[in-house]
């Protein structure tokens, strides 16, 4: 199973890059629009966007990705305390979600930890 796999866009045309660089040059505040509601964004979040739109009025072509604390299956395994292989198979078997960087698997922090409740819950269960 793949999760937030990365999103890539194509270079703005030339119009909107223009009209980006002018809109950053007078300032550096990010307002982001949902449904009609205006939501300043923190610190970190607007320094993100901001730096998004500047690519984009570059011409750049641009990828974003999720950072959820991405582990090795090596990583995971051990944090759970089960052999790498047990680990490849409950991936396999979709019992732990798992995302691709090339042929590379990465768990979720949040994912090994939720299998290893499961399992401490299901051994006092029995």
């Amino acid at each position: 199973m793949t999760l937030d796999a990365p999103k890539v866009s194509s270079p703005l045309d030339p119009a909107e890059q223009a009209f980006l660089v002018r809109a950053l040059s007078d300032s550096d505040d990010v307002t982001v629009f949902v449904d009609g509601t205006a939501h300043r964004l923190g610190t970190g979040a607007k320094e993100a966007v901001h730096d998004l739109l500047l690519r984009f009025s570059r011409g750049d072509a641009v990828s974003v990705a999720s950072i959820s604390e991405l582990l090795t299956t090596s990583q995971a395994a051990e944090l759970a305390g089960i052999s790498h292989t047990f680990l490849r198979n409950l991936t396999d078997r979709g019992e732990i979600a798992v995302q691709y960087r090339g042929s590379h698997r990465r768990i979720r922090r949040q994912d090994i930890m939720a299998w290893v409740e499961r399992q401490k819950t299901a051994d006092q269960a029995r």
